[in-house]
């Protein structure tokens, strides 16, 4: 049984805007989220199609016409909807949302608007990870033109058995799609009120962990904030975000480690010597494909510096100073040891070991990622992990659905 101390979980209905079937096949219109869109990666998009979700989630400003980034992506935004690119469900609906990677394994859950605790209220709404600094007022200035949540949050519920509260495969997907890293996206609609209320009294039973999208839910709250302050402190569309919810099981979720690279040492710095003051350090082989992928198949910490890969065993000392088992918090105490670096976040093997190859990093580390349960007991003790220390994958698509936040 998982204790609540704040207001329950709300989670609602909505009367979603979808993109038109008939204007271009849905996979030329979506996106990634826009905190892992490139520069590149964005001009692709946005010469997809004219209306790409991208447009209105990372728009650019209209030197020529005069007008701010926002300006055009609140004008684009009315004009979609003007000219039937977008249209609004006639009833408020919840949106069962499936992505299956390309080696089969899926994750199921639900799109519906989340409520926001009254400001000052302590929350269920849970963070699971420190975040780091990044500008707040950009988001916001978003959402305040828009008046749309047009990305979800993604929330993992910690309620057992939400997935069994729906079952969409009965019917057609209104959305069936495959993005350019070849994952499944499918979207279904669901207006019957039983299975609306099972779904929404599901939710309600535990608190829901932030997976991914802190700083949205943190806009949405400054909103919230906004809003009420100037209505009087009266409830509206403002006290809810779009939150995509999935329920907090092994089976739905796939979490992998976000590795660091370092670079700027001093020459000659002898980063094997340094370390084994926090660790153990056990030369695995040539830091080659074979050895990486045997690292990362046995879940390993570890090094790679100078052509060659370590496995890291940490000290019991390591463990006090860093507080806790977690590889972030591990290697970040013994960051803190070395002579002023840079150090850079890699999502994946691949990335690492693209970096090594350019020059770009002197050495990296290769973390193990987090399990479930730890994602559980420390959402239960109401612990923050370290920034950086989860990637969930794959990663919802921007365009699904949007919210619209006008009465």
């Amino acid at each position: 049984m998982v204790c609540q101390s704040g207001a329950m979980p709300r989670f609602e209905p909505f009367r979603g805007l979808r993109y038109n079937p008939d204007e271009a096949p849905i996979a030329q219109l979506i996106a990634p989220p826009y905190d892992v869109i490139g520069s590149a990666e964005r001009v692709h998009l946005a010469t997809r199609h004219a209306a790409n979700a991208v447009l209105v989630e990372l728009p650019e400003p209209d030197l020529q016409g005069g007008r701010d980034r926002y300006k055009v992506a609140a004008d684009l935004f009315e004009m979609w909807q003007a000219e039937g690119i977008v249209l609004t469900d006639p009833v408020p609906c919840l949106y069962p949302y499936r992505m299956t990677d390309t080696a089969g394994r899926s994750s199921t859950g639900v799109l519906g608007a989340l409520g926001l605790a009254d400001p000052g209220e302590e929350s269920d709404i849970l963070p699971h990870e420190q975040t780091l600094p990044k500008p707040k007022s950009d988001r916001l200035d978003l959402l305040r033109a828009t008046g749309a949540n047009l990305s979800p949050i993604w929330g993992l519920s910690m309620s057992p058995g939400l997935t069994a509260t729906f079952d969409p495969t009965d019917d057609e997907p209104v959305v069936d799609a495959f993005d350019d890293d070849g994952v499944r996206h499918q979207l279904w609609v669901l207006n019957d009120q039983d299975s609306i209320a099972a779904i929404a009294a599901a939710v309600a039973k535990a608190p829901v962990v932030i997976a991914d999208g802190h700083h949205r839910y943190e806009t949405a709250r400054a909103y919230q904030a906004e809003c009420r302050e100037a209505n009087g402190g009266q409830a509206g569309p403002h006290d809810l975000v779009l939150a995509l919810i999935v329920e907090l099981a092994e089976e739905q979720l796939t979490v992998g480690a976000i590795h660091r690279t370092i670079t700027g040492l001093p020459e000659g710095f002898d980063l094997i010597g340094a370390l084994s003051v926090q660790f153990d350090l056990v030369r695995a082989g040539a830091a080659d494909d074979r050895t990486l992928g045997a690292l990362a198949d046995a879940n390993s910490l570890a090094l790679v510096t100078g052509g060659d890969a370590y496995l890291l065993l940490p000290h019991s000392a390591t463990y006090e100073e860093a507080g806790n088992e977690l590889d972030s918090s591990l290697i970040a105490a013994a960051l803190s040891h070395l002579p002023p670096h840079e150090s850079s976040h890699r999502h994946s093997l691949a990335e690492v070991m693209e970096a090594m190859a350019a020059g770009d990093a002197q050495a990296a580390f290769l973390l193990r990622p987090v399990t479930v349960s730890q994602i559980e007991e420390w959402a239960e003790a109401r612990r923050r992990m370290p920034p950086k220390t989860t990637y969930f994958s794959p990663k919802p698509r921007t365009g699904m659905v949007f919210r619209s936040l006008d009465p």
